[in-house]
């Protein structure tokens, strides 16, 4: 039980990281603060390296990860990109982001719970990621 939740877990997390990273480098170009910019660069940086940690705990259990739920994905794609059609501001991408971190923090807190059996580390990851997302929301609000 504890080697299925955490690979549970991980790929959950995994999910979570590759949708952050894509929908920071789908408005990255359109900021215009830098101030902004530095947050989201800090944020996809971060994103990065709990990617290749979770990449390496996966090939322990002999598992590829998993990728964000394609419907899910393209949903946040037209969304991102009808918004940014009409007005690419810093107020709407801080909007677009803050509901994703949102999300983001809903859904692997939902797993953290879900997953209890999990192994710690894999639980730590999931808490690292939520602080993470958290704390871009906390970042960004003056933008909003």
């Amino acid at each position: 039980m504890i080697e299925q939740d955490t690979v549970k877990l991980l790929r959950e997390c995994d999910a979570g990281i590759k949708m952050g990273i894509s929908s920071i480098e789908e408005v990255l170009d359109h900021v215009q603060s830098s101030n902004f910019k530095n947050h989201l660069d800090r944020c996809k940086n971060e994103h990065d390296a709990l990617k290749t940690e979770i990449q390496s705990m996966l090939e322990r259990y002999h598992d590829e990860g998993k990728n964000p739920n394609p419907i899910a994905k393209g949903m946040s794609w037209m969304k991102t990109n009808m918004k940014l059609g009409m007005d690419d501001s810093d107020h709407v991408i801080a909007d677009l982001m803050t509901d994703g971190c949102n999300m983001g923090v809903k859904s692997l807190s939902k797993y953290l719970n879900q997953y209890k059996a999990a192994d710690e580390s894999s639980k730590d990851i999931a808490k690292r990621l939520i602080k993470l997302e958290a704390q871009l929301v906390e970042d960004i609000r003056q933008y909003l």
